[in-house]
């Protein structure tokens, strides 16, 4: 405990602000925004979805868009005519099924097509400040540096960290592997010269 307590302040130190780096204006912008980042930056997705929220500013929008004009707007995120879909497919199912409301629950934002856990956990973490693991490829190369877990596989990252973390720091602590990931520890070059890990890193690179 005393070790990921001092990675926790570590990282909080170095990163005061722990904010997710995709730009958004409501909840449903958020779930968007990450279901477009897959395999694809979040400086691509930042520069895509102003001209895409400004089509389409509401959910009633988007759930009367055609796919066409939607994978125009998204070409270059990726994937685009399966994100297309999926955009379309969950703003007809969140109109229908809640409301107009992004569900609160793992269960029910599973339902949501295109939607997995580690979408799953950042909207309960970022929207409704729930305990929540995102485990991106950020966190998993560096928990596993760190030797927080032995497992690559996102779920079993996830549980590894529920274990040990804080639940109301997990969210937090998430975004700060994606910062640090970004900054020092990078998959192929990691920069522990200057990293301010590098005093208690089990795995020096």
């Amino acid at each position: 405990m005393a070790y990921i307590n001092e990675i926790i302040r570590l990282l909080e130190e170095e990163y005061p602000a722990a904010l997710c780096s995709l730009q958004y204006d409501v909840d449903w912008q958020l779930l968007f925004a990450v279901r477009l980042s897959a395999q694809c930056t979040d400086e691509r997705v930042n520069k895509v979805t102003p001209a895409l929220f400004e089509r389409f500013p509401t959910l009633e929008d988007f759930a009367e868009a055609k796919q066409e004009e939607v994978e125009g707007l998204i070409h270059s995120c990726g994937f685009f005519r399966g994100k297309a879909r999926d955009l379309i497919g969950s703003a007809q199912m969140l109109l229908r099924d809640y409301g107009g409301k992004v569900p609160d629950s793992m269960e029910e934002l599973l339902k949501l097509p295109g939607v997995g856990r580690k979408t799953a956990n950042l909207i309960l973490g970022d929207v409704y400040r729930q305990p929540a693991v995102v485990t991106d490829t950020h966190c998993i190369r560096i928990a596993g540096r760190l030797g927080l877990t032995k497992n690559k596989e996102p779920v079993k990252v996830e549980r590894d960290l529920r274990e040990i973390l804080p639940p109301e720091k997990s969210s937090d602590f998430c975004h700060r592997m994606v910062l640090h990931g970004r900054k020092y520890c990078m998959a192929r070059k990691p920069d522990c010269a200057r990293c301010p890990l590098t005093g208690i890193c089990k795995k020096i690179m």
